[in-house]
């Protein structure tokens, strides 16, 4: 059985909207939620007027904008609205290297959001890399927290002959992955409901995850990492992959970390965890600065700044 013959009716049409898409060349760069907003704000911004307004900036449009065909597959897919008086799409679709991938709209509110930005560029900018550099076999690997599906995915495309699980606690991210698994085209992603790597058996030759690492109120799934200041999960994965590795295996782990006093709470609490005997690994800010604005939110009056991290991991021998 092939993915797409996995899809409900609902999600074929969403499969189907989004080889329409890439067939008429639409691309779209997903930006931080901040810069989406402010660009809505301008005057032009309050209305679609491209097929990149309304499923990239994720604006309002009339009936009449989108073909027969491209309304019908948004109706099929059960994703378009009504907003005052106009339409509007409930997922957006955004491009990495030559592929789509369909995810929340803006603003992504709903606890079961599915999200994707500058992030999601820099994680699979850090797969890439790993994948260049590393050229032991993958047999197995896992995408832990695959939200939309982006490493998985690159990491099936990079290595046809591994099995790759897309695990994820969300049903809409599990949807969605799936989805977009079968638009790239890759048939060696298998996408299952697990809590980090709970209920999955067995040891793996690459494990990567793009957790949440905010401490947000809502505690919205794709947002909120739990713990103190959004580290909980992430020291969550760090603890349940490293005796999930196969001699000569790797954790990549992107974060981000709240910085304290000029100290890195995440890396002191995981340095202990890192045995020499057993591991090699390398830490280093991909950027020093990034969500500032978060810095007004309760919790984090103590904060420096807020840094994103990659941790790699090797087990040796």
């Amino acid at each position: 059985m092939t993915q797409e013959d996995q899809l409900s009716t609902h999600d074929l049409a969403l499969l189907q909207l989004g080889r329409r898409l890439q067939a008429d060349g639409y691309r779209f760069i997903t930006p931080t939620p901040l810069t989406h907003q402010r660009v809505n704000q301008r005057d032009e911004g309050q209305f679609a007027d491209s097929l990149r307004d309304v499923f990239g900036w994720s604006r309002p449009f009339e009936p009449g904008l989108l073909s027969a065909d491209e309304q019908q597959q948004l109706l099929e897919a059960q994703v378009i609205d009504t907003y005052e008086g106009h339409l509007k799409s409930r997922v957006r679709w955004s491009s990495l290297d030559d592929m789509l991938f369909v995810h929340s709209a803006f603003p992504t509110d709903a606890a079961d959001s599915v999200f994707f930005g500058p992030d999601t560029y820099r994680f699979a900018q850090l797969i890439h890399a790993h994948l260049q550099q590393n050229f032991a076999p993958i047999h197995r690997a896992v995408d832990i927290g695959c939200g939309a599906g982006v490493g998985a995915i690159l990491i099936a495309r990079a290595r046809r002959e591994a099995q790759v699980l897309a695990l994820d606690i969300n049903p809409a991210a599990l949807r969605l992955t799936t989805v977009n698994a079968a638009l790239a085209e890759v048939a060696n992603v298998e996408a299952c409901n697990s809590d980090i790597l709970q209920g999955v058996d067995g040891d793996f030759d690459l494990i990567v995850a793009n957790p949440p690492y905010m401490a947000d109120p809502a505690a919205r799934a794709y947002r909120h990492g739990g713990g103190t200041l959004g580290a909980g999960l992430s020291l969550r994965i760090v603890e349940q992959a490293l005796n999930r590795l196969t001699p000569g295996g790797s954790l990549v782990l992107y974060t981000g970390v709240a910085m304290v006093d000029g100290r890195d709470p995440f890396l002191d609490t995981v340095l202990p965890r890192l045995d020499e005997s057993r591991f090699g690994w390398t830490y280093r800010e991909l950027d020093p600065d990034v969500f500032g604005e978060e810095l007004m939110n309760p919790g984090y009056q103590r904060v420096d700044r807020i840094a994103v991290v990659a941790l790699t991991v090797t087990r040796i021998g």
